[in-house]
């Protein structure tokens, strides 16, 4: 089997990539300002519908699960091992940051909580750039911008806060109510992924 061109320098950025969003998350939830529109979906939908009958874990793997099989028919070629790990070890690398950086600020005041937003966002931003530039796989929700974008020739970063506020509409209407996060993702992270792809990830890979 043929390997793609640059596959080492890939598999750096795919890793780190990975690494670093989880990393963000972390930073993300301990800011307290509400979570990235994906999440405000899933968890919206779970605390209305599914409470009572499952875990928010089990409904978060159904969820990702149903939307795999999706991307398997319509984008299958951004389907790869960056999809997998962003699937099962997400979570735990999630779990493992925030206990780091609460025990470093267990009572942050409010500057401090926006610099973990501040810090969240922008590498949310640019791990998502390396992951998704690498071509290894994406998560199954990035995914979907990135094949109406690329099919329809429509801008990234609009196809990309379309979706973001599709999520966060349903998670609201299913009684979720988004946070200052929450707003500020759904609007800036299309531009900011693709700031970065262009600025640094593109460069860095074809270099």
């Amino acid at each position: 089997m043929k390997l793609p061109e640059n596959f080492k320098r890939r598999v750096v950025m795919t890793t780190v990539g990975v690494v670093l969003c989880a990393i963000a998350v972390g930073f993300f939830k301990c800011s307290l300002f509400g979570v990235d529109p994906f999440q405000c979906f899933a968890q919206g939908v779970w605390g209305r519908f599914f409470k009572t009958n499952m875990s928010y874990g089990i409904f978060y793997t159904v969820v990702c699960a149903l939307m795999l099989v999706v991307d398997m028919f319509v984008a299958r070629s951004y389907m790869g091992v960056a999809t997998l790990v962003n699937m099962f070890l997400t979570g735990y690398i999630v779990d493992f940051a925030s206990g780091v950086i609460t025990s470093v600020a267990k009572e942050p005041n409010l500057a401090v909580r926006v610099v973990f937003l501040a810090v969240g966002v922008l590498v949310m931003c640019f791990a998502s750039s390396l992951y998704m530039t690498s071509n290894l796989g994406v998560s199954v929700y990035d995914a979907i911008p990135i094949v109406i974008a690329r099919k329809w020739s429509f801008p990234f970063k609009f196809v990309r806060i379309a979706c973001d506020l599709i999520c966060v509409t349903v998670g609201t209407l299913a009684g979720l109510m988004p946070g200052v996060g929450t707003l500020i993702t759904a609007f800036f992270m299309g531009p900011l992924i693709e700031f970065f792809n262009h600025s640094f990830s593109e460069p860095f890979l074809n270099r």
